[in-house]
């Protein structure tokens, strides 16, 4: 794999920079740190704001000031590392993967300007009002087809399977145009991409996830090349249509790289945050009461759980050239590690910071989507989505609650946070 590749393969770990504290043993893949990264987080902030973590080979950054500050200066800060693998591939996934035609490129969260900003421009019309309001009746729809189903299996029920996952995946397919028939094969094989990327998979499951992003590449490319010949109203044939009218602004490549690209990152965030969304206001009945009687409290609630339980817990950058964060000198070619846990509980932005308030009137300072440049293409459809099942689940389902003793588990890895199983019941 090349640097221009949509995924880059890390060769060697940084040595820490000089002058910077270094955390020998703290891991973001500790048992620990994975169960309940945010006291462990606010600690590291406590102590060093900036420090060199050898176990992932990151300068980490846990202040919000220095965060934002890196999402804002994107030429120092570069994007171009953050589908990349943390650690080596082993060499039977990189033989998988060096497959003559597994080559999308960079087109989004890991394009660097000015390529970024030309793509977006058309990615961004994608996430019109239009079509999000194109998708509302689907997404309501499907909804009360999952719940249906629960309430059809009787209660307990466990909602990542039965409906957490199943929604905004299907979602971001029929808002791609994928067709309904194939969204079991498309699940199934975006399912571990959060392993590759951002965890430490094993040199087995390293092969079976090659093997997957091969097809799934494979998949999209003769995707594009049938939506070529067919058109519809949904966002692939928007791509097309854009490549077409201007192909030296817009290549071919890119619009595949965009399907390839989006149809993962488009919903495995919003299953988290879906199901972190119930762990906050399930187990507060006073909240879970209030929301149900004013639906005009479920935005703000939802800020507050981008905040308080983001699903997606740190970010990465790679510096361009030498820099400064915090008083530490900083090298180019380093990876930076931006940690949203520390960040959306600083006490000095937040009053009691790790106490849940659907009412906290600054709860969207939170840096759960970035900020700058890459802010996060998706968010309006993220929130939208779980601003919409909250409204159902209230209404369907008003005495839902979670189990009681259930331990909960999270995949590791260094950015996603959600549980993988979450057991819910009703009256």
């Amino acid at each position: 794999m090349s640097a221009n590749t949509y995924h880059s393969e890390p060769v060697t770990s940084p040595a820490a920079p000089t002058s910077c504290p270094v955390h020998k043993t703290w891991s973001p893949l500790d048992d620990d740190y994975v169960t309940d990264p945010y006291p462990i987080a606010s600690a590291l902030r406590s102590a060093h704001p900036v420090f060199y973590a050898p176990t992932v080979g990151c300068v980490v950054v846990t202040d919000m000031a220095d965060v934002e500050a890196a999402f804002s200066d994107h030429e120092t800060f570069a994007s171009t590392n953050v589908q990349d693998p943390v650690f080596p591939l082993s060499p039977e996934a990189r033989k998988i993967l060096s497959a003559e035609d597994f080559d999308p490129v960079a087109v989004m969260s890991n394009r660097p300007e000015p390529d970024h900003g030309r793509i977006r421009r058309y990615t961004r019309q994608g996430f019109s009002n239009r079509r999000i309001n194109t998708l509302e009746p689907y997404v309501r729809r499907r909804a009360h087809e999952l719940i249906d189903a629960m309430i059809t299996m009787g209660p307990p029920a466990e909602f990542v399977a039965s409906f957490a996952f199943p929604l905004p995946g299907e979602t971001i397919f029929r808002f791609i145009g994928f067709p309904e028939s194939d969204d079991e094969t498309l699940k199934a094989w975006c399912g571990d991409r959060k392993a590759f990327s951002w965890g430490r998979p094993t040199p087995a499951q390293q092969v079976e996830i090659a093997e997957n992003m091969l097809a799934y590449w494979r998949y999209c490319r003769d995707f594009t090349a049938h939506k070529r010949r067919h058109r519809g109203d949904d966002f692939a044939s928007e791509l097309i249509g854009a490549h077409e009218a201007d192909p030296d602004d817009l290549s071919y490549r890119e619009v595949e790289s965009i399907i390839y690209g989006l149809s993962f990152a488009g919903h495995e965030a919003v299953t988290a945050l879906i199901c972190n969304t119930l762990m906050c206001l399930l187990p507060r009945r006073d909240t879970w009461t209030a929301i149900r009687e004013d639906h005009t409290l479920i935005p703000n609630a939802i800020e507050e759980v981008l905040r308080f339980d983001s699903s997606q817990i740190a970010w990465r950058r790679m510096t361009t050239r030498d820099t400064t964060i915090a008083g530490v000198d900083v090298p180019a070619g380093t990876t930076i590690f931006l940690n949203f846990a520390s960040a959306n509980r600083q006490d000095d932005i937040w009053d009691s910071p790790d106490d849940f308030d659907i009412r906290r009137s600054n709860a969207s300072q939170h840096i759960s989507f970035g900020k700058g440049v890459h802010y996060c293409l998706g968010a309006k459809l993220a929130k939208f989505e779980v601003r919409t099942v909250t409204e159902i689940l209230t209404q369907r389902l008003p005495s839902l609650r979670l189990e009681e003793e259930q331990d909960l588990a999270y995949f590791p890895n260094i950015t996603f946070r959600g549980p993988t199983e979450l057991h819910v019941t009703w009256s």
